[in-house]
This record gives structure tokens, C-alpha cells and sequence, in this order.
């Protein structure tokens, strides 16, 4: 469905939602990792990765897969290459959906809830993933309800009530001197319960 209102930037470029061509330019400098791990269930883990990119983007295959071997070493699984997704834990597909993002070699990471289908215990392996894209600067919007995790990790926090804007601030200020009550109320729900 098309936005209503607002605008979106993209590397001061504004996105035109009528022009097919611009939404197309904007695509191609992102990948999604949603929380269902969308993974092809008839395909290994190699497959999983390296399809877009060879496919799509019509890349090299030996150059994919080099490639690919080490997004699946980065992200803790450069064994299960060979594996298929039933063959995995949850926290281990998730991480392949994430090795399969990083292989269209996007300026922007979108990560939408991606422990929320996960068992808690599990949760910890793809955190430690994104903590780790994290430290080498790559570019991610996080949607998430781990709180202590967004604060951790964000260089920016926007906080968001019925899909509007509340406030946009540095984690200190949102966790610890934010400006809004809304923000105030909800920061201070989380925080007792952690």
C-alpha cells in the first residue's frame, strides 16, 4: 500500500512513490530481514543466500558463493552451508536470513522484530549477530521491542505511538532525559521491568 503522508529521503534523494523507477533505485539499496525467517524451505542454506544475487542482480555464482561462505562465517554458521532450513535452530535461521540480506550487499539493513519469533534463549545468537554488524558500521533501521538492546546498539532512537513520530533523540536521551511525556511513560514501563 502505497504512504498517504510524509516524505521519505533516501542519500538526499527523495523517494517518488509514482515513479517506478524511483522505488526501483531505492529497492536496490536495501534488504529486509523480517521476523519470519522467509527462508526456501527446498533449498540449502548456500541456496538460500546466493539466489538473489545470482538470479536477480545476475551476479558471478563463484563469486556469490565465495562471498556467501563468508556472510554464513560472519554471522557463526560457515558450517551449515550445506544445511537445510529444517535442519536448523530458529536463532540459526534467522541468521541465514540475515547472511542472505547482507549478499545483495545493501547501503540500508531493515530489521523488523527479528527475535520476536524466536525462543528466548535463542535470541541471544542473532542479537550478538546484529551487535557485531553494528561494530563494523554497517547502516540498519532496527524495529524492535528489546529495549536494552535498541539502547545498546542505536546511534539514533525514534520513538514511535499509532504509527506517528513522538520523538527522534541519541539513546541517552531517550532512555534517560527524554523530552516527551509519552516517551517518558513508555521509557519508564520498559525500565522497571528490566
Amino acid at each position: 500500500m502505497p504512504p498517504t503522508a510524509g516524505r521519505v529521503v533516501l542519500d538526499d534523494e527523495p523517494l517518488d512513490y509514482s515513479s517506478r523507477k524511483s522505488v526501483r533505485a531505492a529497492r536496490d539499496k536495501m534488504a529486509i530481514v523480517f521476523q519470519q525467517y522467509n527462508l526456501f524451505q527446498n533449498m540449502d542454506v548456500m541456496r538460500n543466500v546466493t539466489l538473489t544475487p545470482i538470479k536477480i542482480k545476475k551476479r558471478a555464482r563463484d563469486q556469490v558463493e565465495s562471498e556467501a561462505r563468508e556472510l554464513l562465517r560472519r554471522v557463526g554458521l560457515a558450517d551449515k552451508h550445506a544445511s537445510y532450513p529444517d535442519e536448523l535452530s530458529g536463532g540459526q535461521q534467522q541468521r541465514v536470513a540475515i547472511a542472505r540480506a547482507l549478499a545483495l550487499k545493501p547501503e540500508l539493513l531493515l530489521l523488523d522484530e527479528i527475535t520476536a519469533a524466536l525462543d528466548p534463549e535463542l535470541v541471544n545468537e542473532v542479537l550478538d549477530t546484529v551487535r557485531t554488524l553494528a561494530s563494523e558500521g554497517i547502516t540498519m533501521l532496527l524495529v524492535s521491542h528489546e529495549m536494552s538492546f535498541v539502547r545498546e546498539v542505536s546511534t539514533r532512537v525514534v520513538m514511535m505511538d499509532k504509527g506517528q513520530i513522538v520523538e527522534i533523540g541519541t539513546p541517552d536521551k531517550i532512555f534517560g532525559n527524554a523530552s516527551e511525556a509519552r516517551t517518558r511513560d513508555f521509557v519508564g514501563k520498559i525500565l522497571r521491568h528490566h
